[in-house]
């Protein structure tokens, strides 16, 4: 978090740590559910009183941009995220305009730049169809989520192994990594990755993170209430639990199991107020569970940085492609 505020300027320090908050935002470094530091904890950061703070975080949560919950603190609201989407659609509406200007003062009809810009389209989702991409990870919920999230949003062709599984089988690996453009891991498993594959393979590390708006669900269920947890590897619910116990949330007694037997699912079911899920498990969870019963998704994403890093080498493939360069 770098807040640059200055003193000279005449601006007030509140108005100006409103808008590095909001900076945050828009940049998606902060996404919805991400808690704010205390107003104690940044006034003391950034050298000014509290109250300076107090007035930057009031002002925000009466525009719908934080959202406060007494006892847990402050966090990113979800109309923050909604409201900076619109924003950017209204900022490519104002370039699409300015291209049918241009085209028009060049004599070429809105007709005919539908046409070059569903052409340039179906150039570029035939070029990323062809780039190719492994990605390796200790737990089959997260290969296989991250997998399905990354191909429906960059249309890019994932292969997902499971380190467990292709430890034994190293000339398997080896042959998929070879055949793929990039392999993606996560920093905690990049060493044994790296030592697994070709050393002329690239690899990209990245950052997996539990998805915020999952932690404040879970560290709103009051005390004393009990979860259960349904996954289907028993590597992803000790990632969990190690999550939760991160967040401070050490005081929710956790039942857990991977179970596929309707009988133990609907057990764990019956014994729990709440109930976490993988996302290989959900809909078979919701089926089973009585009206009313809560259930949270626990979900992993890639941090807003790994996002972009792996955004830009998709993006630099595609170029590639563009060019003819194998």
């Amino acid at each position: 978090m770098a807040f640059e505020l200055s003193r000279e300027s005449g601006i007030p320090l509140y108005i100006q740590i409103k808008e590095q908050i909001r900076k945050q935002i828009e940049e998606n470094a902060w996404q919805p559910g991400f808690k704010l530091p205390t107003e104690r904890q940044l006034a003391s950061l950034l050298g000014v009183s509290r109250n300076t703070v107090s007035m930057a975080y009031q002002e925000l949560q009466a525009e719908g941009e934080l959202i406060s919950y007494q006892g847990k603190g402050t966090f990113v609201a979800e109309a923050a995220t909604e409201r900076l989407t619109e924003g950017r659609k209204q900022r490519v509406l104002r370039i699409a305009n300015e291209m049918l200007d241009t085209a028009t003062s060049f004599g070429i009809s809105h007709a005919e730049v539908l046409e070059l810009v569903e052409e340039l389209i179906r150039e570029r989702e035939s070029r990323l169809g062809k780039i190719k991409i492994a990605f390796i990870e200790c737990n089959r919920e997260q290969v296989d989520y991250f997998a399905r999230q990354l191909e429906l949003d960059s249309g890019v062709a994932i292969t997902p192994l499971v380190l467990g599984e292709i430890r034994q089988n190293r000339e398997y690996v080896r042959r998929i990594a070879s055949e793929v453009d990039l392999v993606v891991t996560t920093f905690f498993h990049q060493d044994e990755v790296r030592a697994l594959i070709p050393a002329e393979c690239r690899v990209l590390a990245i950052a997996l993170d539990p998805q915020l708006e999952s932690v404040v669900k879970i560290a709103r269920i009051p005390r004393g209430q009990r979860l259960g947890l349904i996954c289907i590897s028993t590597n992803f619910a000790e990632k969990v639990v190690n999550s939760i116990e991160s967040a401070g949330i050490d005081y929710l007694p956790i039942e857990s199991t991977i179970s596929t037997n309707e009988k133990d699912i609907l057990e764990v079911i019956e014994r729990n107020d709440v109930l976490l899920v993988s996302p290989g498990r959900r809909r078979e969870v919701e089926k089973l569970c009585p009206p009313g019963k809560t259930i949270i998704e626990f979900v992993y994403r890639p941090d807003q940085a790994s996002v972009n890093l792996l955004k830009t080498a998709i993006m630099e493939y595609e170029h590639l492609q563009k060019e003819g360069v194998s």
